[in-house]
């Protein structure tokens, strides 16, 4: 499968700060590819080198076949972007809006586009409101009509349901797997975990490093060590008693439940863990109410990640 984005050995500065370290990675074509991490990641940098919008210290980048820099014109025809900052016009209408889009990119007789994106964001009904009048989510669909009406090959998003509730979170990430299915190359920045599981494949970052770039399911399935859950209570004293434990590495709270990490066990031995695990707590005068070896999410699996490298960094001080 081709590659239709491509960064090798990236260095990106702002003065002295390095945003992003030695970064390698590749979007295949038709792939839904999610670059993921917190705030300072160097996720939005990333982006904005591969679309010639940040010139990086060394390295290279590669986008749908052009350089970005030096082609841009090439490229703008190629790529749709839906930034953080993406404005719409309140004072025009969601017609108004992608037609105005439209003309910028060139589209001739752009209307059947403009018709046919309607449809696809479920906005047909308010094509005549005037953009500012429209929800956070609604919004957010109309911009992503206005990204696509030049018919790119490549669709960049960075963060786009952030601020975002959930149920037009939910209708966004269905709008992303459709297109992704017909067969458009996607690739999105986004601190969610849970939203990431939807991709293709991921690229774990964490302070301009790359941690890790695989399927979702096979990062999962290449955890090193045991994840376990347990409900306890009180919940902070069983969270205290859990980190105070060898063996543990982290503990992190989700609601009622907690996922203990244990590197050192291998996970055929994670149900015998979460039992003793289980039993010490109780034997504290704790309340037990599940204790149980799980599969890890790919927030567990991130978390494991950045310790592992955090550790590799103090043994090279």
């Amino acid at each position: 499968m081709s590659a239709l984005a491509k960064a090798t050995n990236l260095v990106c500065r702002y003065g002295a700060l390095v945003a992003v370290n030695d970064l390698s990675l590749e979007v295949r074509r038709g792939e839904m590819f999610g670059l993921i991490g917190p705030d300072g990641a160097g996720k939005t940098t990333t982006l904005k080198t591969l679309l010639g919008l940040h010139v990086p210290a060394s390295g290279s980048v590669e986008t749908c076949g052009v350089e970005p820099r030096r082609q841009r014109r090439q490229l703008a025809q190629r790529v749709g972007y839906l930034s953080q900052s993406f404005s719409l016009y309140g004072d025009l209408t969601v017609d108004e809006n992608i037609g105005f889009f439209a003309e910028v990119h060139g589209v001739r007789g752009w209307r059947p586009r403009r018709d046919e994106l309607l449809e696809l964001v479920r906005m047909t009904p308010f094509r005549t409101r005037l953009a500012e009048r429209l929800s956070g989510g609604m919004k957010q669909k109309l911009a992503l009509a206005c990204t696509l009406v030049h018919t790119p090959e490549l669709l960049v998003l960075d963060e786009p349901t952030t601020g975002v509730d959930p149920v037009s979170r939910r209708d966004f990430w269905k709008l992303l797997a459709g297109l992704q299915r017909e067969g458009l190359t996607i690739l999105l920045t986004t601190p969610y975990l849970d939203e990431a599981e939807r991709c293709t494949r991921v690229a774990l970052m964490h302070e301009g490093r790359l941690l890790s770039v695989d399927d979702p399911n096979m990062l999962r399935k290449s955890a090193a060590g045991s994840t376990l859950e347990i409900t306890a209570r009180p919940r902070r004293e069983a969270v205290a008693a859990l980190r105070a434990r060898d063996g543990v590495a982290d503990v992190e709270v989700y609601g009622e439940r907690l996922h203990v990490s244990l590197p050192g066990t291998p996970p055929e031995r994670g149900a015998e863990a979460a039992q003793a695990l289980a039993e010490s707590l109780r034997a504290q005068g704790l309340e037990v109410e599940q204790a149980r070896a799980i599969t890890p999410s790919l927030e567990d699996v991130f978390i494991a990640r950045v310790g592992e490298a955090e550790a590799r960094r103090q043994e090279v001080a």
